[in-house]
Formats: structure tokens, sequence, C-alpha cells
């Protein structure tokens, strides 16, 4: 058998979250850097393979590529803050790290992903304009762009409603991107943990929620490529209620919980 019991599961993400805790600055940045490029990889890719379809086919097939980003990030041991928004948590909780050890690897990561992602981004916007010598024609860039402006635009219209609407749908979303993070411990096969990672990360995704990694290729993105955009809206309507929504999600909804109801068998065993 290769699944791990959930009290072991937590045990073992306590030790994780123990082990991310104490990462060097060099290993948080590198790693936080690879998982914003693959975040951005598998967000353009699933914008890509569902172009010409709608409703919801086009939310099935997208989600049904795009964990292919995250499961490279598991596997790899990776650093990705939205699943470390969980686990940091749980190890607080138990009394292994610090308040402080925990927001160093917060901040060290999140500046990682946002390097990563900008990167990519960078990277993908030369392609679209030929180095930024013509205007993005290809439905690609079309789709980021209307994608950017949804999660901007749409907010900011609505004012306070639409923040807060920013914030619950990045709750959500980083409810099922943590559990995909746990999962993805809960078998000691290889095969086993990429199935296990998939069905969470694809309800997200399928659901059109708020992951602030995904959105910090998006968003700056949708910019490099002529959206209408400026840093104030970006920030101010994205990515400060999504941060602070995947934050409750992950450490409230998951991290929590899990060891609330698991955590002091582990402490135990």
């Amino acid at each position: 058998m290769d699944y791990v019991q959930p009290a072991k599961l937590v045990e073992e993400l306590i030790a994780a979250g123990q082990r991310k805790a104490v990462l060097s600055v060099k290993d948080m940045l590198v790693r936080g850097f690879l998982a914003g490029v693959f975040l951005g990889y598998a967000t353009s890719f699933a914008f890509k393979v569902s172009d010409g379809l709608g409703g919801g086919m086009a939310a099935l097939v997208s989600s049904a590529v795009f964990p292919v980003g995250f499961v490279l990030i598991v596997l790899l041991g990776l650093e990705l803050v939205t699943g470390n928004f969980a686990l940091l948590p749980m190890s607080f909780a138990a009394g292994k790290i610090s308040g402080k050890t925990l927001l160093r690897n917060w901040g060290w990561v999140f500046l990682g992903n946002l390097a990563g992602s900008l990167f990519y981004g960078i990277l993908l916007a030369l392609t679209l304009t030929q180095a930024f010598t013509a205007e993005a024609s290809e439905a690609l860039a079309e789709k980021i762009i209307a994608a950017a402006q949804a999660k901007t635009f749409a907010y900011q219209q609505a004012g306070l409603a639409g923040w807060l609407t920013a914030f619950t749908k990045a709750v959500l979303c980083n409810w099922m991107v943590a559990i995909g993070t746990v999962v993805g411990l809960i078998s000691t096969s290889t095969i086993g943990r990429i199935a296990a990672a998939w069905l969470p990360i694809m309800t997200f995704f399928a659901l059109a929620y708020e992951h602030v990694v995904v959105n910090m290729f998006v968003v700056p993105t949708a910019m490099l490529l002529g959206a209408d955009i400026d840093f104030s809206q970006w920030w101010l309507w994205n990515h400060i209620p999504v941060t602070l929504g995947n934050i409750a999600g992950g450490a409230i909804l998951t991290g929590m919980l899990l060891h609330v109801t698991y955590g002091v068998h582990a402490e135990n065993s």
C-alpha cells in the first residue's frame, strides 16, 4: 500500500514545513523562481488548448491540462507560496517553527514566484509580439488580455463588493490548491502523488478562482501585450485581495483545520 494515512500525512506535512522554514535565501528564491515559471507555462498551455472552445468545454479542457505545472512543482520539491501558506502554519501550530521563520519563508518564496512569473511572461510576450515590434494578434494573447481585464477591471467597477469578491474567490482557490499540496504527499509512489494532486488543482482552475501566482503571470503579461491596466489596478484590485484570500484559504481552512483534527495525533505518535 502506497497510501499514507491522514495522521501520518499531517506528521509529514509538519516536518516538511520545518524543512522549508530553514531553507537558505538562495534556495527559496531559485525554487520559487522555477515554480513561478512552471505555473506560467501551465497557464499559457491551458489558455492555448482551449482555443475555439466555449463555456463549459473550454473550462474542462483548460483545467484538465493546467495541473501539469503544479505536478512539476510537487515532484521537484520546489517552493510555491500558496502551498506554503498551509504547510508552515501547521509547523508553527505544532511548535516546530517560529512566526519569524514562517514570514521569512513566505516573503522570499513570494518574491521568487513573482520573479519567475514575470520572467516567463516577458519571454512569452517577446514571442507573441516579434520582440515587441508588432502588435500581438494570436488568440493566446487575446485570452491573456481578456483574463487580466476580468481580474482587474471587473473588480474595480464593482468597488468594495469587487474587492471582497476577489478576496473570496482567492479563499476558495487556495482551499483547493493547498489541498493539492497536502495530497501531493499522500502517496509514496510517483503516479499516486500525481493523481492525487491533479484533482483539486483541476477543480480550482475550472471554477476560475483567483490564485496569486497565476495572476503574477497573467496580469503583467497582459500589460506587456498592450492591455490598458496600470500597476495600481493590478495590486489594489487583484494582487492584495488575492494574496490575503490565498493566505486565509491555505492557513485557516486547510492547514489549521487539518492540524486541529490530526495534528495532536501526529505530535503524540
